[in-house]
């Protein structure tokens, strides 16, 4: 050691203006994190004036496909018996079907734009979050550096573990994020990328067949390619629900399962999905909504395509302190004993069941379908 004397004084003030320099720095990000939170509040009210008008078009377009569908109704019954109605009638009958046409493209258009809008909000928001998040994370920073200046290194521990807490908490959203991604890639490259892949292989086969069969067989391979490309679309819409359904924050449970129910009715014609609803259904709470709608939707899933099921049937029954839901089918069936420990779809539900503190009956017997009972208790608040 060089033996020189230590200036107190000067290590004072030193001392004052690292402690001053964090109390300023802690306000000024601060003061941003308050200016976020009110834009943040803004475009909570703009997002929930979107919804709202969503809601309405929706409800609108619902309402205009099944005038359109009639209108058609009419319209082929006008061409079928052309000459038992007048000329002004049919013209009515052709002017009515193209003006709900009309009306039907403008609706769809506007809640192409409304979704476009309510997306970009949310991706604000998100982006608003994230900065708010980063500012506190950093105003407990700045306490740590500054109670470690004024208190001596009293309390410190603390708030260093306050920190770490937080640090690893966004850790393990980074980490389900990650898997989340593995899982994606690897639903993507089993199911629609292999699927286009064996579209190009079909598309090579039918160029063959069509100069060594000729033009009927060739047709034949054309009609198993339309199935192909088709399953593989029903593949990436099931894809695109399994991100998350955008009706369901904007509408609810019970219409979004509505919608998505008769979307996997149409891309399998050879099953009907029987829906019920009863009870004085409401709104829950968001974790609650994605976690039957995922149930509900891994079970049709199975019940569709490793089932083979003509019918299902869906029945949501709300009581006061619990929702019961169940899915059953006339299908294949499994052997519980042998699927129980290998299906990540039944791991994953049983999951989920655990999270919300309720019970999965499973009951399958080969050859006579399946049923699935979810049973779901409420906290106080969704009452």
């Amino acid at each position: 050691m060089s033996g020189k004397k230590v200036d107190i004084n000067s290590l004072d003030y030193i001392f004052s203006q690292m402690v001053e320099t964090m109390n300023r720095s802690k306000n000024d990000i601060f003061i941003i994190s308050e200016q976020n939170r009110q834009s943040l509040i803004q475009m909570q009210k703009e997002l929930a004036i979107v919804h709202s008008k969503l809601e309405d078009v929706f409800t609108e377009g619902n309402l205009l496909i099944e005038e359109t569908r009639l209108s058609r109704k009419r319209l082929g019954d006008v061409s079928k018996h052309f000459n038992t109605f007048t000329e002004e009638q049919v013209r009515e009958a052709y002017e009515h079907a193209n003006d709900l046409q009309i009306k039907l493209s403008i609706n769809r258009t506007e809640d192409r734009q409304l979704q476009e809008r309510r997306d970009d909000l949310e991706r604000r928001l998100n982006d608003l979050n994230d900065a708010i998040l980063h500012a506190d994370q950093l105003v407990t920073q700045a306490n740590v550096v500054t109670n470690y200046l004024t208190s001596d290194l009293k309390n410190v521990g603390q708030a260093l573990e306050t920190a770490k807490l937080k640090q690893d908490f966004s850790m393990k959203i980074i980490e389900a994020q990650e898997e989340e991604r593995k899982r994606l890639s690897r639903e993507i490259h089993d199911g629609p990328a292999q699927m286009m892949a064996n579209v190009l292989v079909r598309s090579d086969l039918i160029e063959r067949t069509y100069r060594e069969k000729g033009v009927d067989q060739a047709l034949i391979e054309i009609s198993s390619l339309k199935l192909m490309v088709r399953n593989a679309l029903s593949e990436v819409r099931r894809i695109i629900y399994d991100l998350r359904p955008m009706a369901l924050d904007d509408l609810g449970l019970v219409p979004t399962l509505k919608k998505y129910l008769m979307t996997i009715e149409e891309y399998n014609t050879s099953c009907q999905i029987h829906f019920r609803s009863h009870g004085n259904q409401r709104r829950l709470l968001s974790n609650f909504e994605v976690a039957i709608f995922r149930l509900i939707q891994e079970s049709v899933t199975n019940a569709t395509k490793h089932g083979k099921s003509q019918n299902i049937w869906v029945d949501v029954e709300w009581c006061t302190s619990m929702v019961t839901i169940t899915v059953k089918d006339n299908g294949t069936g499994f052997d519980k004993r042998l699927v129980r420990d290998k299906s990540f779809g039944m791991i994953g539900m049983q999951e989920r069941i655990d999270l919300l503190k309720g019970e999965m009956i499973v009951k399958s017997t080969i050859g006579k379908g399946t049923s699935m009972k979810f049973q779901i208790p409420l906290i106080e608040e969704q009452r």
